[in-house]
Formats: C-alpha cells, sequence, structure tokens
C-alpha cells in the first residue's frame, strides 16, 4: 500500500523499489486522475521501460481522491481498520469511485480479490505475532516475524530472562503472557506462539489464547510433550475438543529443525501460511 501527492512526497511501497520512481514521476506529470484505474508493470504492459527484475507483472490499483471531507473520513476508515479497530471490506468498481469501507467478519486469505474490473480489499490490523516467554528460539521467531513488517510483542514476567537476551534490540513486556491477553491484547490478525518449554508458563497462555479471536495459537514441544499438555489442558483447563483443535502443537512447519534458528523460522513460516489461507 501507498499513498502518494504530486508534490513527490508519499509513504508506503508498491513493490519494493522496483517500479516507485516511475509511478511517483507520473503522478507528477498529472497522471491517474480517473476516480480509479488498474495501472500494469511489468510483462503485458505498454511501458517496455520498467522491467521487474523478478519477472512476472504487477497490477496496481491507483485511486484518486479529491482533498475533501469526504476523502478524509474515507482514509480515517482505513486507518482504524489498520489500527485493529475491527474489520472493512473496500470494493472498487474500476473506474468508478470507491464506496466507503464496510465492517466485516473474515477468517484468513487473500487480503485482495480481483476480477475484471471488480476489485475487493480486505482492511484489518498488521499481522500481531505475541511471543509468550522468551527463549532462544521465541528471540529469532521475533526477530524473523519482525523483518516480515509484522508487529511482536514479546512477554516475559521474568526478569532475570529479561536480562538474559538484554541483546534483544525489541522492547519487553514485563507481564505474564496470559495476563496480556486476557487484557485484550488479541485481534482477528493475532498470532500467539508459546515456545518456553515451561508448563506453568506455556499451559496458562493456550487457555487463555483459545478463547480470544487469534488466527494462529501454538505451543512448542515434541509429540509427547504436546501429547502430555493436551491431557492436562483437558483435564485441568477443562477445554472443549474445539478448543484444544484450534493449537498447532507441535508447532511449525514439518522442515526437520533442528537448531533454535531452524524451529524459529519453522514457526514463523507455519504462520505466515496459515494466514494466506494454505
Amino acid at each position: 500500500m501507498m499513498s502518494a501527492i504530486s508534490g513527490g512526497q508519499f509513504s508506503g511501497s508498491l513493490s519494493g523499489g522496483c517500479v516507485e520512481d516511475d509511478f511517483l514521476e507520473r503522478i507528477a506529470n498529472g497522471e491517474f486522475t480517473q476516480p480509479s484505474q488498474i495501472v500494469r508493470y511489468g510483462a503485458g504492459s505498454p511501458r517496455t521501460s520498467v522491467t521487474l527484475p523478478c519477472g512476472g507483472s504487477i497490477d496496481v490499483l491507483v485511486e484518486y481522491l479529491l482533498p475533501n471531507e469526504e476523502s478524509l473520513n474515507h482514509l480515517r476508515h482505513i486507518e482504524g481498520a489498520l489500527r485493529g479497530q475491527g474489520q472493512w471490506v473496500k470494493r472498487v468498481m474500476v473506474p468508478q469511485a470507491s464506496q466507503l469501507p464496510e465492517p466485516c467478519q473474515r477468517g484468513s486469505g487473500p487480503v485482495v480479490e480481483h476480477q475484471g474490473d471488480s476489485v475487493t480489499i480486505y482492511l484489518g490490523a498488521v499481522t500481531r505475532v505475541i511471543i509468550a516467554g522468551l527463549s532462544s528460539v521465541g528471540q529469532y521467531c521475533a526477530q524473523f516475524a519482525a523483518a516480515l513488517g509484522f508487529e511482536v510483542v514479546i512477554c516475559e514476567p521474568r526478569r532475570e530472562v529479561i536480562d538474559n537476551f538484554a541483546h534483544l534490540d525489541m522492547p519487553v513486556l514485563e507481564i505474564f503472557p496470559a495476563r496480556y491477553i486476557e487484557q485484550g491484547g488479541v485481534h482477528t490478525n493475532t498470532a500467539i506462539v508459546a515456545l518456553t518449554h515451561d508448563p506453568r508458563m506455556d499451559d496458562l497462555t493456550m487457555m487463555e489464547a483459545v478463547r480470544t479471536p487469534a488466527f494462529y495459537i501454538g505451543a512448542m514441544g515434541s509429540e509427547t510433550t504436546s501429547a502430555k499438555r493436551r491431557q492436562r489442558l483437558t483435564d485441568i483447563g477443562e477445554l472443549t475438543l474445539t478448543e484444544l483443535d484450534r493449537i498447532h502443537a507441535p508447532i511449525g512447519l514439518p522442515i526437520g529443525s533442528k537448531t533454535p534458528a531452524e524451529i524459529g523460522i519453522a514457526v514463523v513460516a507455519d504462520i505466515v501460511r496459515v494466514k494466506n489461507g494454505m
């Protein structure tokens, strides 16, 4: 997502730097004044001077917003969605102006649906990953998630553990993960991962997590450890079968990971898989 004005100021990006210069130049030249249009870069585009290093093509939905109260209201709705104030759907029938975003209830899946001149965009908060307890695996999960542009929330109540990870250049909340979750730190674009191997922390985290709308809930451990945890959550936590089935355990994609970094990759990759509806 990118916003720009004719003076050259912009925020965000389109493709990580491949086409932004050309796009901004075209805005400065007075192009893109229709209420909405779709512009293609790469294969099939009439602008052969602009190529994509990775090949293929990219279609960009461009909307021209007039400087008025209606546009401000439109942008406020989008900002609210990105801040986690509900889920919204925005529909555009090119070349017409889009309608005001509407509330919606939606799980994981593609953010954009494009068919002919119809474009549907689902708006919601940036993906939040709650790291429930710091560990060597949790450290890598936090770093990989941040590199993907996710919002990372690390909850660690043990001061001595926080001190051991002082080199981690990320803020840490000195709070029990279950308490943070209970206080409303979860929206529908949230993933919760318990990575400490400490049942006192992991079990309580899972018991609170299954009561939230989080799209991904997972706990680290072998098949044996996961089975024992499942039994504890049934006997002590009184979780239902439906609630237990929400928990990814053992956590992560099965890629044979052994080291903390490899496990971190597997965990974050699995979060991405579920987020993208796969």
